[in-house]
């Protein structure tokens, strides 16, 4: 388990030794991100790291602002991002910001324009093509470039600002509810001995849609490598009268997930494994019981016939949670995004934490959790002793 100093904000001890973070500039102009350790204290780590970033600061400087005028406006916006920005924005703002710059703002820069070449056109421009993006492209990417423009007239590189005349893009309203780290604690005490415990487990530590959960078979877990492979969900399959206006049958069948990047495989947490295995024995256990009369559909989540559970009765369970224990009312999909803020408080780039929810793009995850990323709103701990109550 990491365990970060109270005292010095970059280090942190991991496996008997002292450690801090280190940052390497790529030719592509991304940074890429490891560790040093072998610190006897964190005051060391801290001096060390201290002593890294000067370093890095100093190569970062002396290959991007140059005493002429022939600095690009997209060497500049590294030279303001990992010199200036990172030192002042809390993490998750940092990690919105790169998105922001390396995967939004990079595949549409003109690279040989100039920075005090750079114009309201120009940047209006700009922002028209980021913003096909995602609804929350252009907003984000405006902000972006008016703090590092800003920053650009502060250090009179340019005489003025030209982010202020252009075009604004509304910005998205975020209607997700996201617990913190003591209301998810009692959620998952209160969970704990109910018949919903394991299917809350993997919407919260495994990001699954309510469907995928409810699709899910035991042949699904691989025991030995500790992996899930998403590769069906339970939908409902309804049939309508000729006027459309009642229902003439109504069943469960299964589909292949939602997107094409739906079907996935990853890891799972220990704690999973542990609710499954008490699960399928169980589900053994009613088999034996029921005898015959079991419908024997392999499912993890079943009705004590065996059939698989409602396609509402999940969220059904999570409002009962939620009134009983006075906490804001979620459902399956709100497990899911916070899934995604641990993941992205862990510092797990947007295309992981994409691919493990299985989205159909890395704009759509970005689309979701940008308010989110960059709220106040902290997860920083995942299934640690503290957040995992006591077994």
């Amino acid at each position: 388990m990491v365990k970060r100093s109270k005292k010095y904000p970059h280090a942190f001890f991991e496996r008997g030794t002292w450690n801090h973070r280190t940052k390497i500039l790529k030719d592509d102009y991304s940074v890429s991100y490891s560790k040093v350790g072998g610190f006897k204290s964190d005051e060391e780590a801290e001096k060390a790291y201290q002593k890294h970033i000067e370093e890095f600061e100093r190569k970062l400087k002396a290959r991007f602002i140059r005493q002429n005028e022939d600095t690009t406006f997209k060497e500049y916006l590294v030279y303001w991002f990992q010199s200036i920005f990172v030192e002042r924005a809390q993490s998750t703002t940092q990690y919105v910001f790169a998105y922001v710059l390396y995967d939004l703002l990079f595949p549409y820069l003109d690279e040989t324009i100039k920075l005090r070449m750079v114009s309201t056109e120009y940047l209006n421009q700009l922002l028209k093509q980021v913003s096909t993006c995602c609804q929350s492209a252009g907003n984000k990417s405006r902000e972006f470039l008016y703090l590092a423009m800003k920053d650009a007239v502060v250090h009179r590189f340019i005489s003025n600002n030209p982010v202020i005349a252009t075009k604004k893009y509304p910005r998205k309203k975020s209607k997700i509810t996201i617990l913190t780290k003591e209301q998810t604690k009692t959620l998952l005490a209160a969970a704990k001995y109910r018949s919903w415990f394991l299917e809350i487990l993997l919407g919260l530590y495994c990001g699954m849609r309510k469907g995928e959960i409810l699709g899910l078979k035991f042949s699904d877990f691989d025991l030995e490598n500790r992996t899930v492979h998403i590769q069906r969900q339970l939908v409902a399959d309804i049939k309508l009268n000729d006027n459309g206006l009642s229902i003439l049958d109504y069943t469960k069948i299964e589909r292949d997930p939602k997107t094409e990047n739906g079907n996935r495989a990853f890891g799972v947490p220990p704690i999973v494994l542990v609710e499954l295995e008490k699960r399928r024995r169980a589900i053994q256990l009613q088999k034996e019981l029921m005898g015959e009369a079991y419908i024997d559909s392999n499912y993890i989540s079943s009705q004590k016939n065996g059939l698989p559970r409602g396609l509402s009765s999940m969220n059904t369970e999570l409002n009962r949670l939620c009134a009983r224990n006075n906490l804001p009312h979620i459902t399956v999909h709100s497990l899911r995004h916070m899934f995604a803020t641990i993941m992205m408080e862990r510092g797990l780039s947007i295309a992981k934490v994409s691919g493990l929810l299985g989205h159909s793009s890395v704009h759509t995850t970005f689309e979701y959790y940008v308010e989110i990323m960059d709220s106040d709103t902290k997860m920083l701990e995942y299934m640690n002793q503290e957040f995992i109550f006591e077994q």
